[in-house]
């Protein structure tokens, strides 16, 4: 099974992390899966993504100590494997899972997918408890000597024929639920590690030969980043996305960063392997950490930000409860033109960055095609110039404004918002 065959271009689509931190529900994945699939399916959003600790009951409940609870009682079954919570996710109450909620997504010709933890967990290596298919217990196969510096949950999984039964149960698992996307934590950059930053790389290892396993094709995601540049080829052998970032959150900072970890990783772009440069926090976000609110970016940032991702070929993930976007926010999610730049066929290509501007385009390896952003990183108007036509005189229609321009000297002359783009096709 290639994995090119099922992940050909950037996965799209909704995860429930930047509003609902720990807390979502099987209501509101419902709800929102009813707004992806009834406005923006057709548009080529299609992933519904349940985020972390899915499997902990009272979650969230103490937020203003922890983000993930000590000691909190668990859902497992009996090989040592998390199930959902019942208290959250009620169809998951007669111990299949995720599986139903999994089957009222593909109704909706949508596609399901759900996070984790690597390893195994330590509650089962505590209790000794079973692995499907071996002789051997948790606490045999769990390294307590490899954990997550921020989730307690967790043990990582030595390297052994029997560590590899559990990852091989795990994943029959969720394809019995009917999974389709896993987005795997504390794996990409093992950061408790300073001084092994891929210490869990056998596990990535372990995860795609149990993902072979099932038959299914299953997308792999690796989180968090930063992920290593040196380490490129595991991934692309590996995994299907991997973090460049550590959460990205919704403040100019980490935008204007984004530029420089994108140039690094530009040539790395190609179907079925795609650098990721993290969710889209657009619209309302933070319920799950107590504080709902509206996006900080402004909107000639959020067009930046779309512009980049699209331009660099980022899988595009939507951090916000969909219902509560506004149009404003909808616009910037269904310009098809910008949304089309994403395909992995559209090599990009950083031509200039410094402190107050950058320049990117990409070229079409089928048909030619060429795009040109100008980005305005600086904190006032300005024009950026460039050539768009290499001296060609004709029209050129900016994409997120529709307007035309009868030459690359015009372009030239136009003035940026500050933090704002041009990009043209």
């Amino acid at each position: 099974m290639d994995k090119n065959d099922f992940c050909p271009t950037p996965p799209m689509g909704w995860n429930s992390y930047d509003y609902y931190d720990t807390t979502v529900t099987e209501e509101d994945v419902k709800r929102n899966a009813d707004y992806l699939a009834e406005n923006l399916l057709s548009y080529g959003w299609e992933y519904v993504v349940v985020d972390i600790q899915w499997y902990a009951h009272g979650a969230g409940s103490k937020r203003e100590q922890y983000q993930y609870i000590p000691f909190s009682k668990m859902e497992m079954d009996e090989y040592s494997r998390f199930l959902p919570d019942p208290e959250r996710f009620p169809s998951s109450a007669d111990g299949s899972g995720f599986t139903k909620l999994a089957e009222y997504v593909h109704a909706k010709g949508l596609k399901f997918g759900i996070h984790i933890m690597r390893g195994i967990p330590r509650l089962a290596a505590h209790l000794h408890g079973a692995v499907l298919g071996t002789d051997v217990t948790a606490d045999e196969i769990a390294d307590p000597s490899s954990i997550s510096k921020w989730n307690p949950d967790m043990y990582g999984v030595r390297n052994t024929e029997a560590g590899q039964k559990y990852y091989d149960s795990l994943l029959q698992l969720y394809a019995s639920w009917g999974v389709d996307f896993i987005k795997c934590d504390d794996i990409c950059n093992t950061n408790a590690y300073p001084h092994d930053p891929y210490s869990a790389r056998h596990e990535v290892e372990m995860l795609a030969r149990a993902i072979e396993k099932t038959g299914r094709k299953i997308v792999l995601s690796l989180s968090p980043g930063p992920a290593l540049i040196e380490e490129v080829e595991h991934y692309r052998k590996y995994a299907n996305m991997w973090r460049i970032t550590d959460d990205f959150w919704d403040n100019w900072s980490s935008l204007k960063d984004m530029f420089e970890r994108c140039r690094i990783w530009q040539d790395q772009v190609s179907a079925g392997c795609y650098p990721d440069c993290d969710m889209l926090p657009v619209g309302m976000l933070g319920k799950g950490f107590g504080n709902i609110r509206p996006t900080g970016f402004t909107f000639d940032e959020q067009r930046t930000m779309l512009t980049l991702w699209c331009l660099f070929g980022s899988p595009l993930m939507i951090g916000s409860e969909l219902p509560a976007m506004n149009e404003e926010t909808v616009s910037l999610l269904t310009n098809r033109e910008i949304l089309a730049m994403c395909a992995p066929k559209n090599k990009p290509h950083m031509i200039r960055l410094n402190e107050d501007e950058s320049v990117w385009e990409a070229c079409s390896s089928e048909d030619g095609v060429r795009y040109i952003a100008l980005f305005n990183l600086s904190e006032t108007p300005r024009k950026i110039g460039f050539d768009i036509g290499n001296g060609v005189q004709g029209q050129f229609t900016e994409l997120w404004t529709g307007r035309q321009y009868s030459s690359g000297e015009e372009i030239a002359d136009t003035i940026i918002p500050p933090h704002g783009c041009l990009v043209f096709r």
